[in-house]
């Protein structure tokens, strides 16, 4: 039986199997180029969380004598710190301002970022592009400048000490991003979709609520991941416009609270900031892939 001649296409594709992953042929090689960069970067992000979470579980002895005591490890664990978190302060309070605050202002910036998304990217007005370009270079105005003026709009309309203080200035911060994040998934979304659906008789409003949104799902979760996470972690802000303990936000209230002069109880305030960051782990964990999937883009023509 004899044999037929490989095609160009077959020999072409023989040849790129040969040559594209050679210099991870050997086992040296992969631990030099893959293995040992991989974990690097994996020490570098994972040791802060460590050391929160064995500093948590210190005694108080361990966390004052690191002469006698090692500093990365420790035989006794104890769970003194966060027992004194969860019911000798307010901290349930401050996890529920924290998850209220951010959530609504979550939800207000993505509606505003939508809109304004669908609007530059679809209906194609002119000087689509350089809205769109202004709008990113919001994003680029440092918080610390913007918290000035905002301050004196706070307390002209009776909002300091308020928790709507927060909800209606940290979309100032959030929307920008969003919107042009959004812009970007937007147009990843073939037009034709969009044209086929006018041609149809169907309006603006039903395109965006029927057509855009459901294929822009990831996108929106990720901007929401992103909004919800700038929101749980801002400081300044929060320090700023609220004054009642009851009222502050968990990054504020755990470092004033666990703050006395100069001397810092380092195991209750990483108990804090460790029980505070679960929340957006757990996120995280069930949103990985719509968030990765939002940097690929929607559906490909």
């Amino acid at each position: 039986m004899s044999n037929s001649p490989a095609t160009p296409s077959a020999v072409t594709a023989k040849n790129d199997d040969s040559v594209g992953m050679t210099y991870l042929a050997t086992l040296p090689q992969q631990i030099v180029t893959v293995y040992t960069p991989l974990l690097l970067i994996v020490f570098v992000l994972l040791f802060p969380f460590y050391w929160m979470v064995i500093t948590a579980l210190k005694p108080k002895e361990h966390l004052l004598d690191l002469e006698t005591h090692n500093p990365f490890w420790t035989w006794s664990p104890t769970f003194e710190h966060i027992n004194d978190l969860l019911f000798k302060t307010d901290y349930p309070i401050w996890l529920w301002n924290t998850m209220l605050i951010s959530v609504a202002a979550t939800v207000l910036s993505l509606i505003a970022s939508v809109f304004a998304a669908y609007a530059i990217t679809r209906i194609r007005f002119r000087g689509a592009q350089m809205v769109g370009g202004l709008i990113f270079l919001a994003y680029l105005v440092p918080p610390s400048i913007l918290f000035i003026p905002l301050s004196t709009v706070i307390y002209q309309y009776g909002l300091f000490d308020t928790p709507f203080a927060l909800i209606l200035t940290y979309p100032t911060i959030l929307i920008p991003f969003s919107t042009w994040l959004l812009m970007g998934y937007f147009k990843t979304i073939p037009y034709e979709l969009e044209e086929c659906a006018l041609m149809d008789g169907a309006s603006r409003w039903q395109i965006m609520t029927k057509i855009i949104l459901p294929l822009a799902v990831p996108g929106l979760i990720s901007a929401s991941i992103f909004c919800l996470t700038l929101c749980w972690n801002e400081f300044i802000y929060a320090l700023t416009f609220i004054n009642t303990t009851s009222k502050k936000t968990v990054p504020v209230a755990i470092l004033s609270a666990f703050t006395d002069g100069d001397q810092y109880r380092w195991g209750s305030l990483m108990a804090g900031a460790l029980v505070g960051s679960l929340p957006l782990v757990i996120l995280y964990a069930f949103f990985v892939e719509h968030y990765v999937s939002a940097m690929t883009g929607a559906v490909k023509e």
